[in-house]
């Protein structure tokens, strides 16, 4: 990719667990093009609705497809700019000295909280109540749930110590030297975990249309595997 003439800034609205791989990837766009990227990472839902209230967001990449549906269905996406990213796993976490055990019985044993993101808006947090549910679970976890703005703060309050588990995605395992990765939950208890991209309407910049394709080139795939996320076929 040849350098601009003139760098440009963009600003990405990105899903809190993406942060560790995308502030990778950004750098090598921003080291090959000029261009200046600003990244905000939050819960998927807070920033879908921030765009929707007019945020200045060149770029959006969610944690699930809901968000960007909604967004989509009310003009505030380029809908011929969205595609799948990435995919992730969900995983139940517990302290580095953890072992990987059964889902069910670690959960039925446990008498602390369990961190996981808001069930009713975080992607991650919508993902782990319908797994749950789906695994005849969630009577158990219900009442224990601890839940946060979003999935790296669950991660942390399981870092910290402050629950003894969390319900997050495996990329933020591996981010989190602290947690250990209990269990993988079955891909077939809860819908596909994808992360589509999407240029935001009005502020579809040429740059930002060039970080959106370099996220796809293989070298930013390469980083995005290393810390754990599945390449999506669109």
């Amino acid at each position: 990719m040849a350098g601009p003439a003139a760098a440009d800034r963009i600003t990405v609205f990105a899903a809190a667990s993406l942060k560790t791989a995308l502030d990778e990837a950004t750098a090598g766009f921003e080291a090959e093009t000029g261009h200046e990227v600003l990244v905000s990472f939050a819960g998927s839902s807070v920033l879908a609705r921030q765009i929707g209230l007019g945020a200045p967001a060149n770029l959006f990449i969610s944690a699930n497809e809901e968000w960007m549906d909604s967004l989509e269905a009310q003009g505030h996406i380029i809908a011929t700019s969205r595609r799948n990213l990435l995919s992730n796993r969900l995983v139940l976490v517990g302290s580095a000295r953890q072992k990987p055990a059964e889902l069910a019985p670690v959960l039925a044993r446990n008498t602390g909280r369990v961190a996981m993101a808001l069930v009713d808006a975080v992607p991650a947090g919508i993902y782990g109540k319908v797994a749950l549910t789906n695994l005849g679970l969630w009577s158990l976890v219900e009442p224990r749930a601890a839940q946060t703005d979003n999935v790296r703060a669950a991660l942390a309050l399981v870092a910290t110590g402050a629950t003894p588990l969390g319900i997050v995605y495996a990329t933020d395992a591996l981010a989190e030297p602290q947690v250990s990765v209990i269990a993988t939950f079955p891909e077939n208890s809860h819908p596909p975990i994808r992360y589509p991209a999407a240029l935001v309407t009005g502020r579809g910049t040429e740059a930002a249309r060039d970080l959106l394709n370099y996220l796809f080139n293989p070298e930013a795939q390469a980083v995005f595997v290393r810390y754990g996320f599945l390449p999506v076929e669109n």
